[in-house]
């Protein structure tokens, strides 16, 4: 698989919608994430990225312009002992719980699908970073409907053991902006992960669409200590 240009995959999409990033440092030494979201809609572009625990939680901006919270408040990021959960939905609380109660990172999304947001039918993207004893992995989730058939709902789960320093994964929810926005499709791209904490958070949230970013996450995680870096941009502060 050819290693891509994280900046270029950004720069060149003006709407990939949310995304998550996941992977190894340059150096070797940190578990790398990163969450996105964008919008297109003022209801979608009203929120901003706050810490709550261990984790984050998106929040209204201006709750006096909060239209419908469903689909947009929600943990984008919890952490369960030694495992760090990102999506793009509130089915973070779901794997969260699943994996709780011993379910598997796959068992744990199989009560849930696709966003009930017709036409577009927005896929839910997800992630689980697995730090312990020196040791790295992590797994990709999307659950999309069939082609925009919301009968249909298909599940991929990828996982990723041991991952080479300077390479991580990336999904997205949309392949590029429409009317309906098409789905996420293929496997989670190959990215190249470069520079610290701060330069790798400057060159995400500078590669991402001016007119249509929100807020964005980053974190690194020492993998030998569990120890953990997070910084967080909202456009709206």
């Amino acid at each position: 698989m050819k290693l891509l240009s994280l900046e270029r995959e950004l720069k060149e999409n003006a709407y990939p919608g949310r995304g998550i990033v996941i992977g190894r440092s340059e150096d070797g030494t940190k578990a790398v994430t990163a969450y996105f979201i964008m919008g297109r809609s003022s209801n979608s572009r009203n929120r901003i990225f706050v810490e709550e625990g261990e984790g984050i939680r998106t929040q209204a901006f201006d709750p006096s312009k909060l239209e419908d919270p469903s689909l947009i408040i929600y943990a984008p990021v919890r952490v369960l002992g030694n495992m760090t959960i990102v999506t793009n939905g509130d089915q973070t609380d779901t794997v969260y719980d699943g994996m709780e109660k011993g379910m598997t990172f796959e068992q744990s999304l199989r009560s849930r699908e696709f966003e009930p947001d017709g036409p577009n039918y927005t896929p839910r993207i997800s992630g689980v970073m697995h730090v312990e004893n020196g040791k790295l992995d992590y797994a990709v989730s999307i659950l999309k409907s069939n082609n925009g058939n919301p009968d249909s709902c298909n599940r991929y789960t990828f996982s990723y053991e041991q991952p080479a320093a300077g390479e991580g994964h990336f999904i997205h929810t949309y392949m590029h902006d429409g009317n309906p926005l098409p789905s996420f499709e293929g496997e989670p791209k190959l990215v190249k992960i470069s520079g610290s904490i701060d330069e790798f958070t400057e060159m995400l949230w500078t590669s991402l669409n001016e007119e249509n970013k929100v807020s964005l996450f980053v974190r690194y995680i020492d993998i030998a200590s569990g120890t953990y870096e997070t910084r967080i941009v909202n456009k709206n502060h």
